[in-house]
């Protein structure tokens, strides 16, 4: 089995349920420092008294280990001798060799609401309280406050417990709790959010779609997870795309202003800076929508990669050069500010695909305008 997902939320301790429930001894190890000498020791216990009954290996932060490593694991694997739980906080299907993925269930792990989190906090205020053979009285409002603050990372609520109890006052062998000190020492951890990680992936595409959707209050909520988490930069440069890929022909000037938005985000710094990013993200948000031009170059993009081209047509090439005129270039070009409304009907792809056509008028009414403009100029020129 895989384990996956972010720290503090009970992969190891379901690791520990799973080997007591199954008679098995539990080895653990952890990929930042294991070595495949390690592993190798923990596969020599299958064939003692202690491994009768099979070994569970606990691989924490598997993504750590390079192929060599995950692949000594394989044979033991296959054979039963070992049951393997491994955990990792980064998406196991990019850093987990194929091989043990086919062999592995993956069981994703979510963050805990805060609601689910109140009762461990509770126990852990009673359990410091027992351990030190005192009274722990806790104000109004603080075990929610930990819960709240913790980002469902149980680990990190308990670890606030213990600071918020070693600190606090002791009147006639009462420890007093209060929500001012809970505050001060909550650790800040209100969402997860790895720069390099899944979750930042997962906020900047939610923050496209809902712009794409044209859901302002969610754009506006995602928005805030990055500017909270002081990447300005990446929620900058997402802004700057969806201005071309979403909104596009359909209000050609808001990349102009977008890109105003991002020039003064990135002057002001934060906290200002979160004021022209949400006019920004509003702006994207409410207005007409058209990915004509994005959809286009794509399919143009496609053609050429795929070898779908052909010669430039020779009244195209340069002719500003001696001999090109002997080579058959730029003769016969017409020059289209020499007729009326500058047009005049000319092939301008390669013969191979002379008829292919790329673009599409959007359906929406800056495009159509184009449209009714190109239908006028090309009917005048009959």
């Amino acid at each position: 089995m895989i384990f996956y997902g972010s720290s503090g939320i009970g992969k190891t301790t379901v690791a520990r349920i799973i080997a007591n429930s199954t008679n098995k001894k539990m080895f653990k190890l952890n990929g930042t420092s294991a070595s495949v000498s390690d592993i190798k020791d923990i596969i020599s216990e299958t064939e003692t008294i202690d491994g009768f009954n099979g070994i569970l290996l606990y691989l924490d932060e598997i993504q750590y280990l390079n192929k060599k490593q995950q692949q000594s694991l394989l044979e033991y694997i296959e054979n039963g001798k070992i049951t393997l739980i491994a955990s990792t906080t980064e998406n196991p299907y990019f850093y987990v060799y194929n091989a043990i993925l086919s062999r592995s269930t993956v069981f994703e792990f979510k963050p805990l609401n805060f609601e689910d989190i109140i009762p461990a906090v509770a126990n852990a205020f009673e359990f410091m309280g027992a351990e030190l053979n005192l009274k722990v009285v806790v104000e109004n409002g603080v075990i929610e406050h930990i819960a709240k603050g913790c980002g469902g990372d149980v680990r990190k609520s308990i670890n606030t417990v213990e600071l918020c109890v070693l600190s606090a006052e002791n009147i006639n062998n009462e420890l007093i709790v209060t929500l001012e000190n809970a505050r001060l020492l909550t650790q800040r951890s209100n969402m997860r959010y790895d720069r390099d990680g899944d979750e930042h992936y997962n906020i900047l595409s939610a923050l496209q779609k809902s712009i794409r959707g044209s859901d302002e209050n969610a754009a506006l909520h995602y928005a805030a997870r990055l500017i909270e988490a002081g990447d300005i930069i990446s929620l900058s440069r997402r802004l700057l795309v969806i201005a071309s890929e979403d909104i596009g022909l359909a209000y050609p000037q808001a990349i102009t202003i977008v890109k105003a938005c991002v020039d003064s985000a990135m002057q002001l710094g934060l906290p200002e800076a979160r004021i022209p990013l949400a006019q920004a993200i509003v702006l994207l948000c409410t207005s007409p929508k058209s990915n004509s031009s994005y959809v286009a170059i794509d399919e143009a993009l496609a053609d050429v990669r795929n070898g779908e081209y052909g010669d430039i047509p020779a009244y195209l090439k340069d002719g500003h050069y001696s001999g090109a005129k002997k080579l058959g270039n730029a003769i016969g070009y017409k020059y289209p500010h020499d007729y009326h409304n500058s047009y005049t009907k000319q092939q301008y792809l390669p013969d191979k695909i002379k008829n292919k056509v790329y673009y599409n008028f959007g359906n929406n009414k800056n495009e159509q305008l184009s449209m009714l403009y190109r239908k006028k100029i090309i009917d005048e020129n009959k």
